[in-house]
């Protein structure tokens, strides 16, 4: 039984429309499978505070396992963390936080959709300028100086001590007290003239006396013996 040409020209064209078809469904079925390419990483700031982010712009939802690691010299040095991800068209985005170095490099993997991806995205190197912390310390220029502390205010109730003291020269004498004092009666002798030589000069003048009233009598017998004598 002959095909006739009618036939052959419909099943050649059938034929290419589903060779067609099928091309175009696996063109669309690797469109929309998970790649590597759907997910990219990047170091950022968030108030000052430095974190990991990765985004996953898997259109066709497949869950994704992502891990993070600091390298240093071509080695892992620590792992900052390991979290999952559902990919979506517009990119489903998953924050590692960490206070990253200026220049650090992070290498970010990703195993997902059952293992059919399982890649570490392009080595992350942070920016040349860390995050700025929140908290900065003022400049020693505006520290305040103990010197620049305003003295208290005086009290109200002020010491003894501050008033004006009393002249201490003058002592008030004890009431009752009339005995004199040994320097008040030194005092009284110095007024008077009387000292030390007062003795000496009694003497002297009694040895005058003496010795006058002798020559009286001595000039008196003499002259009684020349009486007596005419």
């Amino acid at each position: 039984m002959s095909i006739s040409s009618r036939t052959a020209r419909t099943v050649r064209i059938l034929g290419v429309a589903s060779a067609s078809a099928a091309l175009a469904l696996g063109v669309a079925g690797n469109a929309l499978a998970c790649n590597i390419r759907d997910f990219s990483a990047v170091a950022s700031c968030d108030n000052g505070k430095g974190s990991i982010t990765v985004t996953d712009k898997d259109a066709s939802g497949k869950e994704a396992t992502v891990s993070v690691y600091l390298e240093e010299n071509g080695a892992d040095a620590k792992k900052v963390g390991e979290k999952t991800v559902t990919g979506t068209k517009d990119g489903a985005i998953v924050t590692f936080s960490e206070d990253w170095a200026a220049g650090a490099q992070y290498r970010v993997h990703i195993n997902a959709n059952g293992g059919q991806v399982n890649e570490d995205l392009s080595l992350l190197t942070t920016p040349s300028k860390a995050c700025a912390t929140s908290q900065t310390t003022p400049p020693a220029s505006e520290t305040p100086k103990p010197s620049d502390t305003p003295a208290p205010a005086p009290s109200s109730s002020a010491s003894p001590s501050a008033t004006p003291s009393q002249p201490e020269s003058t002592a008030p004498a004890t009431a009752g007290d009339n005995s004199p004092s040994p320097a008040a009666g030194s005092s009284n002798l110095a007024e008077t003239g009387a000292s030390s030589s007062t003795p000496m000069i009694a003497g002297i003048a009694g040895g005058l006396v003496v010795i006058g009233g002798g020559a009286v009598f001595f000039g008196m017998r003499r002259r009684g013996g020349a009486s007596k004598g005419n």
